[in-house]
């Protein structure tokens, strides 16, 4: 009878045995480091030593990868909207080799650097660390992590300038360093990414200053946003009807060149340069873009002149989008006055 019991006490038992099994013991002790670092915060409750990695709140396993004999790997970490979550970023998640996505997201007191332990993630593709406290230079050695498709450190108070190394990230979809408090120019090596297949661009709301290089003009970005900083100078080298570029943000700074002189981009979905220092008239192949995708528009406040183009993307706007410049005119403007 003791022997029935023992063995349905195995069969009982048997599940949880098999659930622990799904997580690499090695995988595990560096999520409960990262859990201990963090003080145990409310986000780690599911994280017990009793319990499958695997099946954590925020954790992501693939069984399928190579070397997983010892248990399913972690592949993805998500911390993210919880006030509670204080300090760095623990260097132990440096001992997640089989980590593809880190997402640190909407963690307010997440404070500090990014560890360089994290250049120990080869497998890394999407870094997302948005929305936090984080601070101090944006480290040049994610260069050492060329798995890197997506990097979205929006949001945080990051400063220093931008490393130019960040362009030798050959798989590199998107980078999003908007809403930090960065400065000094754009690297000219940014112009070195894959013409048909740069990075999407996002550098708004920044302290960014100086001429844009030349050289930003060789790739063909979907998207560049360069909103909301103090860059000068000529800008028009973005442009080119031949070019798949599809939007295209300027606002908002000092750029100053002649817009009589720039073809656009026939795909492009949304353009906004105002409040800068551009001159010119607007060229009636604006009207060859594709209408039914052009959501946005915007020239005002900025030293424009001549006759609006009549067409079906011009049309499309009021008078916000075209007023506060030096002599611009006609619909949905006052008409212009003949001499």
């Amino acid at each position: 009878m003791a022997s029935m019991s023992h063995s349905f006490l195995i069969l009982l038992l048997l599940p949880l045995l098999i659930t622990a099994d799904k997580c690499n013991k090695d995988d595990k002790r560096a999520l409960l480091s990262i859990k201990s670092a963090f003080n145990n915060a409310y986000h780690f409750a599911s994280w017990t030593s009793t319990s499958a990695c695997c099946d954590w709140y925020g954790v992501e396993c693939d069984p399928g990868v190579p070397g997983n004999s010892d248990g399913s790997r972690v592949t993805g970490l998500y911390v993210i909207t919880d006030s509670n979550v204080t300090g760095p970023i623990p260097p132990a998640v440096g001992d997640l080799p089989f980590l593809t996505s880190l997402r640190f997201h909407k963690l307010p007191n997440l404070t500090g650097n990014i560890p360089s332990s994290i250049t120990r993630l080869t497998r890394l593709s999407v870094l997302i660390l948005s929305w936090n406290s984080l601070s101090g230079p944006i480290p040049s050695f994610l260069s050492q992590i060329p798995s890197l498709t997506i990097i979205n450190l929006s949001f945080n108070l990051f400063s220093g300038s931008i490393p130019a190394e960040l362009a030798n990230l050959p798989s590199l979809l998107g980078l999003d360093f908007s809403r930090n408090r960065l400065n000094g120019p754009i690297p000219a090596e940014f112009g070195n990414f894959p013409k048909s297949s740069p990075p999407d661009l996002i550098l708004n709301h920044n302290s960014l200053s100086g001429d844009l290089p030349v050289s930003l003009g060789v790739p063909e970005w979907g998207t560049i946003d360069l909103s909301r900083n103090s860059l000068t100078g000529d800008a028009s080298f973005l442009f080119g009807a031949g070019k798949s570029t599809q939007v295209i943000d300027l606002s908002r700074n000092e750029f100053a060149f002649d817009l009589s002189r720039v073809t656009f981009p026939v795909n492009l979905t949304s353009l906004d340069l105002n409040h800068n220092k551009i001159s010119g008239s607007i060229p009636a192949q604006i009207n060859q873009v594709e209408p039914n995708f052009f959501s946005q528009f915007n020239v005002s406040y900025n030293q424009l002149c001549g006759e609006i183009p009549a067409g079906p993307i011009t049309a499309k706007f009021g008078v916000d989008a075209y007023f506060h410049n030096k002599c611009l005119c006609g619909s949905p403007l006052p008409p212009c006055t003949r001499q």
